[in-house]
């Protein structure tokens, strides 16, 4: 058995690892490149191997960095089956659509104000792609055993990152060897999830490296964003919090209304403008039993805030001049309605935009958080004069303390560690922890390269 890795070297987006033996192909993650231009670039070469020779795809969660390319991979010639737990096709059936959405809406946007060098800009995949990609889609528990390809069994557990998050655990029949995918690995005290399940056995193990660097510090994130919301409504601004669709955006609207009900911010309107965002919190209220907050308290969420469903509503959204709070994807600022939002508030100081999650090199959200005194939006640059937060404390990722518990925890004595989905810096530093904590044998491997399993 060989595994490859197609993606997800020294970077955190578009994880994508291929396992195969003689005769047959399973991809783990699908994932969209993001953050700055030659990674995004990769998005449109033709894929590393001919997709149409893929057996079939296996899926750590839904966000777009693990599943993003799947209508691209589809559209250009995968006919197997993708397989998930039940709540990540709920969201994929969210997020896939509404990405081939923002990509047409790019492409023409770009169009009617000539910033594309192209003449006639397209999107990598369109909505109708996503659709057909989502055809191919079968759901299973977690802990349940299923053969994707004959010769591999396949069976998820909770990773505790986002709701429906799961390490990928792959035995192969013949070689006798398994191989255990971290996928994102979540918080080992996170305000809505629940931490991640120990592992019990890997030959071979693939884990994330985000914050392998660096720790969330000690702050404490219900008051940092209550000293930020309340400082930003006394001078009379608007606190905008780029957020992902999936998992940051319900955890600050619950941490929000939280602070709102205990008196600790002022009471003022609290906006979701993502339609992806909506849809998702919707899901992340019927799948309430795998996640930390009740029935109610997801109610509590779903009643008290505003969702901005139109385009006409979130145009009207940005004629807003009183103190409210804004969640609006996407978590990095790399597209979708956010931007709008900050080409109207970062050049007033009485405005925050606050940052709650990992800002890949590259994207806009990294620039902000790094000082930077403009930023490019839509081809013009916008000066930056609003408050900038960045809140890491409240990342759905686990920082390497977190990854080392977890890892203690569980009853393993892998062959070989492969660290991946991390800035090289950060994976290459996660990889000496886990060598000098465990005595395991760990490599940060190249983008392409193969290895024997």
């Amino acid at each position: 058995m060989k595994l490859r890795f197609l993606g997800g070297t020294g970077t955190v987006t578009g994880s994508r690892y291929l396992l195969s033996d003689e005769t047959h192909r399973l991809l783990v993650d699908c994932g969209m490149y993001q953050g700055v231009k030659n990674l995004r670039r990769r998005n449109w070469a033709p894929f590393p191997v001919k997709p149409s020779t893929i057996n079939a795809v296996v899926l750590t969660h839904a966000h777009i960095d693990h599943s993003g390319y799947l209508p691209a991979l589809v559209k250009n010639g995968f006919k197997g089956k993708i397989y998930c737990t039940k709540a990540t096709h709920e969201l994929c059936k969210v997020l896939l659509p509404d990405a081939g959405f923002l990509q047409e809406e790019d492409a023409r946007y770009a169009f009617k104000k000539k910033f594309s060098k192209h003449e006639k800009p397209e999107p990598l995949f369109t909505e109708k792609d996503a659709y057909e990609a989502l055809k191919h889609f079968e759901s299973l528990p977690y802990h349940e055993t299923f053969e994707p390809v004959k010769g591999f069994e396949v069976s998820f557990t909770p990773a505790g990152h986002i709701l429906g998050s799961a390490c990928v655990h792959v035995h192969h029949k013949v070689a006798d060897r398994t191989v255990v995918f971290s996928g994102d690995v979540g918080r080992q005290d996170d305000i809505i999830m629940r931490p991640p399940e120990p592992l019990q056995h890997a030959d071979i193990l693939v884990c994330e490296s985000t914050y392998g660097d660096r720790t969330h510090g000690e702050s404490d994130p219900e008051g940092d964003l209550e000293e930020i919301i309340t400082k930003t409504a006394g001078r009379g601004g608007i606190t905008l919090l780029p957020a992902f669709a999936v998992g940051r955006a319900q955890m600050l609207l619950y941490v929000i209304h939280k602070l709102m009900e205990e008196g600790r911010i002022p009471q003022m309107p609290v906006y979701l403008n993502s339609p992806m965002a909506i849809k998702a919190t919707e899901s992340f209220c019927r799948f309430h039993t795998e996640h930390k907050l009740s029935r109610e308290q997801c109610t509590m969420i779903d009643h008290k805030t505003l969702f901005v469903r139109t385009v006409d509503e979130s145009i009207e959204l940005d004629a807003k001049r009183y103190p409210c709070v804004i969640v609006s994807a996407s978590g990095m600022a790399s597209g979708g309605r956010v931007l709008h939002h900050l080409k109207t508030l970062l050049p007033n100081p009485r405005n925050s935009i606050v940052f709650a999650g990992f800002q890949a090199p590259g994207t806009r959200g990294d620039a902000l958080v790094n000082g930077a005194e403009s930023v490019k939006i839509h081809g013009e640059y916008w000066p930056v004069k609003a408050d900038v937060h960045s809140l890491d404390s409240m990342s759905a990722h686990g920082d390497y303390t977190e990854i080392l518990t977890w890892l203690e925890q569980s009853n393993l004595k892998p062959d070989k560690v492969y660290v991946t989905h991390g800035e090289s810096l950060a994976s290459d530093i996660m990889r000496k922890r886990i060598t000098e904590r465990f005595g395991w044998p760990a490599e940060v491997p190249e983008l392409f390269e193969e290895v024997e399993i």
